[in-house]
């Protein structure tokens, strides 16, 4: 599929990257960037573009109903990582808003002909993935400590502490790869199947599975969300545990009245 280009990359790189380069020197005997380099610009310039003039139309008094509808969904987030991590949680939010949104537009727009998803590249899913080991792993050091954080890994008991610490480690250098893989297979699948069926079938017979394809992408999308609230949660959960000793032994302490 990368072989044969996108219209979109091949509009991009013709009229705008190609020339670019080529004013700055390189020699340009093919096209610059990579179809999901592209899109990748693609989905970033078109989610700027949508918060600006979302911020336009922004009204306490008189929400409109994309407004809502935003609410809603920011509402239910809220609700989650309440529940997933903690007290406190709504710090995360702008990470994991973010995410959320930047994958389901990936995903989805992969499903409208001419585009493809960029996280069907494993390139893609990669970053996203080291961008929420590094963070969830820097919000557990900045929450205890370096050396309490990395105490976690080597569990309650000393005996065991040396072989529970190298699992605990391998673990969690496995969680990028898992979450990146995850959804570049899902993606790359979808987009495997609807292009086949396209070149083979009329485009109107591939419309269920591209209803198919818009709930996976949704799911899909999600699935890396609460993933990130997991680890998130894993990291702070002792900082939060001690967030609420103080204020449990202070309310021991008051007096009862009788």
């Amino acid at each position: 599929m990368e072989h044969h280009e996108f219209f979109v990359s091949t509009v991009f790189n013709r009229y705008i990257a190609n020339p670019i380069a080529a004013l700055l020197g390189f020699r340009v005997e093919h096209d610059v960037l990579p179809a999901h380099i592209v899109m990748v610009i693609v989905v970033a310039l078109a989610l700027i573009l949508f918060a600006a003039l979302l911020r336009r139309r922004l009204n306490v008094e008189k929400p409109g109903t994309l407004q809502q509808v935003l609410e809603l969904v920011a509402e239910f987030m809220f609700s989650l990582m309440n529940d997933i991590i903690g007290r406190n949680s709504r710090r995360f939010f702008p990470l994991i808003g973010a995410l959320f949104i930047y994958i389901l537009i990936s995903n989805l727009i992969g499903l409208i002909p001419g585009f493809m998803s960029p996280t069907s590249n494993i390139n893609v899913t990669a970053g996203c993935a080291v961008i929420v080991f590094l963070y969830y792993n820097y919000q557990g050091i900045r929450a205890h400590g370096f050396l309490k954080y990395m105490a976690h890994f080597a569990g309650p008991s000393l005996v065991i502490a040396p072989l529970l610490f190298v699992i605990e480690i391998i673990s969690h250098l496995a969680r990028p790869f898992s979450l990146s893989v995850r959804l570049f297979g899902n993606i790359f699948a979808e987009e495997l199947i609807i292009g086949s069926l396209n070149q083979i079938f009329p485009f109107l017979v591939s419309l269920p599975v591209m209803a198919l394809g818009l709930f996976a992408s949704t799911v899909q999308a999600f699935i890396f969300v609460v993933l990130t609230m997991v680890y998130l949660g894993g990291a702070v959960e002792h900082a939060h545990e001690e967030d609420h000793a103080p204020s449990e032994v202070h309310k021991s302490l008051e007096p009862t009245g009788d």
